[in-house]
C-alpha cells in the first residue's frame, strides 16, 4: 500500500495517475479524502451532506478504465450540482424542511461521474447563491482555511473551502455573477468561468439567470482546469446555447506559447463607485509587470461599457425576476407553496420585488443587457485586445458577518455584495470566459486573485496564458492555516 500522507499535496491529474499506474487503489484514494474531511470539516463547515460510505462503495465497484480522473475524490455544490437520490437544499430552509431529494441528475453531474470522479459529499452554499459569501442561515457559515474568521466567498464557498484545505483536489462550482471566481480568489484557487454554452446546464433547464450562469469547478492547477473542461464540455440535447468547439483539447494549451498578446488592464472599478484596496491594486500592478516580462503588451484600457451604470439597473430588474421564478420553481418541485418563513429575509424581499416586474419590463431589461454585451465585446472584437486583466475582487477576503440582513434592511447582504462583483458580473452578462488565478498574497498571508477575461469562446487563450503565469509565479506549494494534508 502506497504511503497516503502526501496525497493532499497532489492535484487531480497526479492523483488519477497514481490510480492508473496501480500505485494506489481508488478506494485508498477516496478513503484518504474522507479521513481528511473528517479531520478539518468540523472547523470549516464545507461539506454539509457527506456520502462517505456510498463513495467508498463506488470507488471499490468502478474500474479505472480510460476515464481521465478515475478514482479521484470530488464534491458537488449543493446548488448547481443536482444528483438523483441525494439531498438538494440550495441553502434554503424550505427545501431542508421538506427533505427534498431530486429524482434525476443534471447532465453535468453525470459527466463528472463519467470522468471518473467519486463524489464524497455536497458542499455549503448561500441561499440560492444570491450573495458573495457562504453564510446561509440554514447551515451556518463556511470558514476560510486561510483565516477562519473570514469568508470563503460565494456562492461556491463550500466547494472552495474543501479544495483549499486539501480535502479534495478540485470541487464543483457554478458562477452567475462571480460565484466560481470570487471563492477561487478568496481561497487561493484557480477558478474558470467557461463561455456561455460551453457546458450544458440541462436537462432540468435550458438556461439559468437568462444565460448568465456557467458551471465548472475550482482547482489547484491550470492543468486540472483544462483537463476537466475537456472532460465535461459540450452542449446537451436541445440546449439553447452552443459555444464553438476548440481547435484542439484544452489540455494541449497548457505549456503552449500563446504568442505576444495585447492586454488591457483595469485596476480601479471603471464606474468609480469605490476604490480597490491598496494591496489588491499593488498585486494587479505586479501582474502587469509579470505579463510584460512574458512578452505581452499591456496598457491601461478597458471596455467603455463597464463605466456605464445602465446595465446595473437592467441586471437588478432581471435578477429579482429570476429569484421570483426560482421560488415558484421550488414550489413546483416540492409540491407545496413557498412562504416567507422558508427563506431568508433578503431572498424573500428580492422575490417580492421580482413579482412586481411586468413581462414588458423584464424583456426591456434583457434588451438592455444584450446592448451592454455588444458594447463591451467590441473592445475585443473591434479594438483588437486579446485579454483584460483586473483584480478578481477589489478587496481582501472580508470577515464573516458583513453580509447578514438586518431587521430594518433585509437587502443588506445584496448591497454589501455589490462591490464584490464589480469586476466579475459584467462577464456573466457578456457570456465571455474569465479565470481567477491565485497569483498573490497580502501581507497577512491572504490570497489575492487576479482575473483574466478572454474574447468570446477563447478559453484556449486564457488557459495558455494562465499556465504561463503559473509557471512564472507558482502557487501550488502555499498552504492555508487549516490544511488537511501532511
Amino acid at each position: 500500500m502506497t504511503d497516503l500522507s502526501d496525497l493532499a499535496a497532489l492535484d487531480a491529474t497526479d492523483q488519477a495517475a497514481l490510480v492508473r499506474s496501480g500505485a494506489i487503489s481508488a478506494t485508498e484514494l477516496v478513503q484518504a479524502a474522507i479521513d481528511r474531511a473528517e479531520a478539518v470539516n468540523g472547523e470549516l463547515n464545507a461539506i454539509i451532506h457527506p456520502r462517505y460510505e456510498k463513495a467508498l462503495e463506488e470507488a471499490a465497484a468502478e474500474p479505472a478504465g480510460d476515464a481521465p480522473f478515475a478514482g479521484v475524490p470530488f464534491v458537488l455544490k449543493d446548488l448547481d450540482g443536482i444528483e438523483a437520490g441525494e439531498p438538494f437544499h440550495g441553502g434554503t430552509r424550505f427545501l431542508m424542511e421538506h427533505e427534498y431529494v431530486p429524482t434525476r441528475s443534471s447532465e453535468l453531474t453525470e459527466r463528472f461521474r463519467r470522468a471518473g470522479l467519486v463524489v464524497i459529499g455536497r458542499t455549503n452554499t448561500p441561499e440560492l447563491g444570491l450573495v458573495t459569501t457562504t453564510e446561509p442561515a440554514t447551515y451556518g457559515p463556511t470558514r476560510n482555511p486561510w483565516d477562519t474568521e473570514r469568508s470563503t466567498g460565494g456562492s461556491s464557498g463550500g466547494s472552495a473551502a474543501a479544495a483549499a484545505a486539501g480535502i479534495v483536489p478540485m470541487a464543483h462550482a457554478g458562477d452567475g455573477g462571480g460565484s466560481i471566481r470570487i471563492p477561487a480568489s478568496e481561497c487561493g484557487l484557480v477558478g474558470l468561468k467557461p463561455s456561455r454554452g460551453r457546458i450544458t446546464i440541462g436537462p432540468e433547464i435550458g438556461e439559468a439567470w437568462g444565460g448568465l450562469v456557467a458551471r465548472l469547478a475550482v482547482t489547484h492547477t491550470v492543468r486540472d482546469t483544462a483537463a476537466l473542461l475537456d472532460a465535461v464540455a459540450g452542449p446537451g440535447v436541445g440546449d439553447p446555447y452552443w459555444a464553438p468547439p476548440p481547435a484542439r483539447p484544452y489540455a494541449q494549451e497548457v505549456g503552449a506559447d500563446p504568442g505576444p498578446l495585447k492586454v488591457g488592464v483595469a485596476i480601479q472599478p471603471p464606474d468609480g463607485t469605490f476604490r480597490t484596496d491598496p494591496q489588491v491594486a499593488a498585486a494587479t500592478e505586479a501582474t502587469v509587470a509579470l505579463l510584460e516580462s512574458l512578452g505581452h503588451h499591456v496598457e491601461e484600457s478597458h471596455p467603455r461599457a463597464l463605466s456605464e451604470a445602465a446595465h446595473v439597473d437592467h441586471f437588478l430588474i432581471a435578477y429579482s425576476s429570476w429569484v421570483a421564478r426560482e421560488l415558484d420553481h421550488l414550489a413546483d418541485e416540492v409540491g407545496a407553496p413557498v412562504t416567507a418563513d422558508g427563506f431568508e429575509p433578503g431572498t424573500w424581499a428580492i422575490a417580492e420585488i421580482g413579482r412586481t416586474v411586468t413581462a414588458s419590463q423584464y424583456l426591456a431589461a434583457i434588451d438592455g443587457l444584450h446592448a451592454f454585451t455588444r458594447h463591451a465585446v467590441s473592445w475585443w472584437e473591434v479594438e483588437g485586445f486579446d485579454l483584460l486583466l483586473t483584480p478578481t475582487i477589489p478587496e481582501l477576503p472580508p470577515t464573516l458577518g458583513q453580509f447578514l440582513p438586518t431587521p430594518d434592511n433585509p437587502l443588506a447582504g445584496v448591497f454589501r455584495a455589490t462591490p464584490m462583483v464589480a469586476f466579475t458580473a459584467p462577464f456573466n452578462i457578456t457570456g465571455q470566459p474569465a479565470i481567477s488565478l491565485p497569483l498573490h498574497q497580502s501581507v497577512e498571508g491572504l490570497p489575492i486573485g487576479m482575473q483574466l477575461v478572454g474574447a468570446p469562446a477563447r478559453e484556449d487563450q486564457l488557459i495558455a496564458v494562465a499556465a504561463q503565469l503559473e509557471t512564472a509565479l507558482p502557487w501550488r506549494s502555499r498552504r492555508p492555516a487549516v490544511w488537511s494534508g501532511a
